[in-house]
């Protein structure tokens, strides 16, 4: 093992056995100057020993060659030794306690500086310390406000969400009762529409009856004048007139017919025209279903009117019967003078 091993064994065993740092540092000073030759200084007693401040070695190293020159101060001055080993040693103490002191002295301004610096190095430090604690309070409570502010935007977004929600919710609510409404209106519109049609097939069912009649009527009425044309001698030109307005009646009739079933395939297009809007349209639902209920009403007015036409033709042949004379002479011109006052 080198010296500089056994060295270092020794100080960890010191450093085991004494746990007062100024006692271990006067430990070390007597292990380096008496067993191993080594003139202790502040420097090497710190590195050494690695415990403190920087002035606690060198103030323990003073204290050493203080109780080190005491010491051999006695053992100088004891009587058996001759006045010539008293002078030498004496110098030889005196030269190196003077060493010894002075290096200890620069040490411990050494020291001194060097603890100024570390304490201006401290101060400096823990400005700056208190410094960034400040900035990083103050960012602290930028970052608290930012956050109450952030807490209070999302609590908000939170509520508007909410409402959202809840707008939605009441909006499908409302738009599931309008497709059933929808649905119930579709229903009905259908139900109004096959009745529509059903009355719109016995309109032309009933029209082309009227017709059938009326032409029937008119050929029968035909028939009978040209069978009767020389019994009717007086009543011809009643008769005439009768059967022109016959003819009138019958052309009108038919034009109002055309015109009705005109009328009846137009409300047709168009209520066909209003379902398919109504289909397409939610919100014009109302006003379809007023449309509907007037073309439902002006198709019950052309029903009228057809009965009315009907009942025209009607009137016509229960008049063209009563100028149709009757098979015996004597009433029969009786029969054509009646008819030919109330032709006339």
């Amino acid at each position: 093992m080198s010296d500089e091993s056994a060295l270092l064994a020794e100080i960890e065993l010191l450093k085991a056995k004494f746990s007062d740092t100024r006692a271990l540092y006067r430990e070390v000073c007597a292990l380096l100057f008496f067993r191993h030759g080594i003139t202790p200084t502040g420097n090497k007693l710190y590195q050494y020993v690695r415990r403190g401040s920087m002035s606690v070695p060198t103030e323990e190293l003073a204290k050493f060659w203080d109780d080190l020159r005491h010491k051999a101060r006695v053992d100088i001055e004891h009587p058996d030794l001759p006045a010539e080993v008293k002078a030498i040693a004496a110098e030889a103490i005196a030269a190196l306690w003077c060493q010894a002191t002075a290096a200890a002295r620069g040490e411990l301004a050494a020291a001194r500086l060097e603890l100024q610096a570390d304490a201006e190095a401290a101060r400096s430090a823990q400005l700056a310390a208190e410094q960034a604690a400040n900035q990083v309070s103050a960012a602290a409570d930028q970052l608290r406000a930012e956050l109450a502010k952030r807490d209070e935007a999302f609590r908000a977004a939170q509520a508007e969400l909410e409402a959202e929600r809840r707008a939605h919710a009441g909006t499908q609510a409302r738009g599931q009762e309008l497709q059933t409404q929808l649905e119930q209106a579709r229903t009905q519109q259908q139900r109004q529409q096959e009745a529509f049609s059903a009355d719109l097939v016995r309109a032309r069912a009933d029209i082309g009856a009227a017709q059938e009649r009326a032409a029937a009527a008119e050929r029968r009425a035909l028939m009978e004048i040209e069978q009767e044309r020389q019994a009717r001698g007086r009543a011809d030109k009643t008769a005439e007139g009768l059967r022109d307005k016959l003819a009138d009646a019958e052309s009108r009739e038919r034009r109002q017919s055309l015109e009705h079933a005109e009328a009846v395939t137009r409300l047709q297009m168009e209520l066909n025209a209003k379902t398919a809007a109504l289909r397409g349209a939610h919100e014009n639902k109302g006003g379809l279903l007023r449309e509907i209920d007037t073309l439902r009403q002006q198709l019950v007015a052309a029903q009228q009117a057809s009965a009315r036409y009907e009942a025209e033709a009607q009137t016509l042949q229960v008049l063209v019967q009563r100028l149709t004379p009757p098979p015996a002479p004597a009433p029969r011109g009786g029969r054509s003078k009646k008819a030919g006052a109330d032709g006339s």
